[in-house]
This record gives structure tokens, C-alpha cells and sequence, in this order.
């Protein structure tokens, strides 16, 4: 019979053995970690679609797994497709794009010096009344700013789109590596959820209070906030090329990122292009140009995201704000799902906590 500090000392090095054999296979995934994320995040999306074929097959016989396989296959190479075709069109029109525009306005700084002084003019004056004399700026010190920062832009762009033109390669070993992650995910969905929740010490009704929660709240920022985003964007892409504003893209672009931001969103683009358009001597342009965009860019917002979240965030939009930058700022461009995420599972966790520790104290 083992005695109990004989006992203890075994617990303690298999605790100890668990860690680290936990954190060597935390390292052998991280390289990883992206193509996992939004794999999840894809399968999550897509996998009500797919089960619903799924469940019509009969893989009990060789004919049903083989159907199950190819449907699969069709599943993860048409997400494959949906992203790379769009995607890969977007990168180069966007750097092609970002350059003609900080050409263009380099332009307007010496074709039509008398507007932009003028608008610097103001922008000086802006400065000086909001913070009560205290800062004092010149519009040449801001056109001299705003020249060099164009210049430093320009640069920029032209060597980020060298550095990508170089990591074409890793790009597309990512996207086979996605491909692959989905079909298994698609076949074997199910198998890997149930496998995963049996390495997680925590009680099952935890673990499935968690679960659903994962998969509920990763659907909901999907469709609330980045599909939203991508929808005000592609929105302001068309609008932006129908009335040849000059950078469509990159300012679409920008509509996507700002969509994210409360109570401003994408107005803080579309209305400085407008008033642009006005000073410019297109005043019936610029204000045909702000209605339009107001119908048909901010009401998107308005009206698409309530319909999409439907409740099931019950988060105030300033925390997801602060959730999205700062896991933006933490994880890159995976924080745009792990930040909020993050924040709503650490809620549930915590109500959970309250709740086990209620039942205790009753």
C-alpha cells in the first residue's frame, strides 16, 4: 500500500509531466495557430450548410463515406476558392490602387495650390479654437507634414508590396494547410469536438455550457461584425467606382475598418470625400455623392447588424470595440475574432464560477 507522501509526490510530478507535455504541444501548434483559427472559424460558419447534406447520407455503406468525402472536399476547395480569387484580385488592385492615390494628391498639392491652402487654412484654425489657443500650427507646417507623410506612405507601400510579392509561397502552403484543416474538419467534425472536450478537466455541463458558447458567439461576430464590414465595404466599393473617386479600394477599404468603430463608422470616410467633391466646384456630385453613401453604406449598418446579432451578444458595442483593438493590437489580424471572444468567454467562465460558487455556500 502506497503511503500518502509517497502519494502525493506522484501527483505531483505527473501535474508537473502534464504542463510541460501541455506546453511542447502548445509550441508544436503555434506555428499554426492562423490556419487553425479561422479554419474553426470557416467550419463553424459553414458546417449547418454542410450537415444538412451530411445527414442525408448513409455511412453505414462505402457509397455513403465516399459521398461524404467528396462533399467535403467540394466544401473546403469552394471556401479555398471564395477567398483566394477575391482576395488575390483585391491585394493587387489595392497597392495599384494606394500609389495612383498618393500620386493623385501629391498632384492636387501643386495643380491647385490655392484650395488646399485654404483647407489647410482651416484645419490650422480647427486646431487653434478646440484647444483654446494652446497649440499653435501653421498650414504650411501641416501641408509640409502632410507631404512627407505621402511621401513616407509611398515608400511604404512600394516595399510592403515586395515583401509580398516574396511571400507569395508561405501564402499558398497556409491556404493547402487550410484546405486540408477543413475537409478533416468536415469528415471528422464531430470526432475532433468530442476528443477535445474529453482533454478538458472541467465538468460536462461546463464543457458543453462552453462549447455552445464558442460556437454561438463565433457565428455572431461573424455575421454581426465582419460580415457586416465586408458587406459596407463591398458597398462602398461599388459606390466609390461608380462615381470615380479616385483609390475606390483603398477607401473601401477603409469603410471595412471603420465599420468597426461605434457610433462613427464608415461616415468618417465617405463624408470628408464628399465635402472634398464640394470644394472641389462638384457640388451637385458631392452632395448626390454623401446621400447615396448614406443609404446605401451607413443604413447597412443600421439595419443588417441588429438582424444578424439578434441579441446574442449582450455585450455594450463600446467593450467589442475595445475587445476588437486590442486583441487586433495583441493577435494581429486574428484578433478581430479573438478579442471579443476572449472577453465573452471569460464572462461565461465567470458566471459560471458565481454559480458553482452560490450552489456551494446553499
Amino acid at each position: 500500500m502506497e503511503t500518502a507522501p509517497k502519494k502525493h509526490i506522484q501527483n505531483y510530478v505527473f501535474g508537473a509531466l502534464l504542463i510541460l507535455l501541455f506546453f511542447l504541444a502548445a509550441r508544436l501548434f503555434a506555428p499554426f495557430f492562423s490556419v487553425l483559427l479561422w479554419s474553426i472559424l470557416l467550419y463553424i460558419i459553414l458546417s449547418p450548410l454542410y450537415g444538412r447534406i451530411a445527414k442525408k447520407l448513409d455511412k453505414s455503406k462505402l457509397k455513403g463515406r465516399i459521398l461524404q468525402s467528396v462533399w467535403a472536399s467540394i466544401f473546403a476547395l469552394g471556401t479555398m476558392l471564395l477567398i483566394l480569387i477575391p482576395l488575390s484580385f483585391m491585394v493587387f488592385q489595392f497597392f495599384k490602387q494606394i500609389v495612383e492615390l498618393i500620386r493623385y494628391i501629391q498632384d492636387i498639392f501643386y495643380t491647385k495650390p490655392g484650395i488646399v491652402h485654404e483647407i489647410f487654412e482651416s484645419i490650422a484654425g480647427f486646431i487653434s479654437d478646440i484647444s483654446a489657443d494652446q497649440i499653435h500650427i501653421s498650414a504650411d507646417e501641416i501641408q509640409q507634414r502632410v507631404l512627407q507623410f505621402l511621401s513616407s506612405g509611398l515608400r511604404g507601400a512600394m516595399l510592403f508590396s515586395s515583401n509580398l510579392a516574396k511571400n507569395i509561397s508561405s501564402f499558398l502552403i497556409n491556404m493547402i494547410m487550410m484546405f486540408f484543416c477543413l475537409y478533416f474538419f468536415y469528415v471528422d467534425g464531430y470526432t475532433l469536438e468530442v476528443l477535445l472536450k474529453h482533454t478538458i478537466p472541467i465538468r460536462k455541463e461546463y464543457m458543453e455550457t462552453l462549447s455552445s458558447k464558442f460556437s454561438e458567439t463565433t457565428r455572431s461576430l461573424f455575421m454581426g461584425y465582419i460580415a457586416v464590414a465586408i458587406i459596407q465595404g463591398v458597398a462602398a466599393g461599388v459606390i466609390f467606382t461608380i462615381f470615380e473617386i479616385k483609390g475606390a479600394l483603398v477607401f473601401a477599404t477603409l469603410v471595412f475598418i471603420c465599420s468597426f468603430i461605434p457610433m462613427i463608422g464608415s461616415s468618417v470616410i465617405w463624408w470628408p470625400i464628399g465635402i472634398f467633391l464640394m470644394l472641389n466646384g462638384e457640388i451637385a456630385h458631392g452632395v448626390v455623392f454623401i446621400l447615396v453613401s448614406m443609404v446605401f453604406i451607413s443604413s447597412i449598418d443600421t439595419f443588417l447588424r441588429p438582424i444578424f446579432l439578434q441579441d446574442r451578444i449582450k455585450l455594450h458595442p463600446l467593450v467589442i470595440f475595445f475587445a476588437i483593438m486590442g486583441g487586433v493590437g495583441a493577435f494581429g489580424l486574428n484578433g478581430l475574432i479573438l478579442g471579443p471572444m476572449i472577453v465573452i468567454l471569460f464572462l461565461t467562465v465567470l458566471d459560471m464560477f458565481l454559480t458553482e460558487h452560490k450552489i456551494e455556500e446553499g
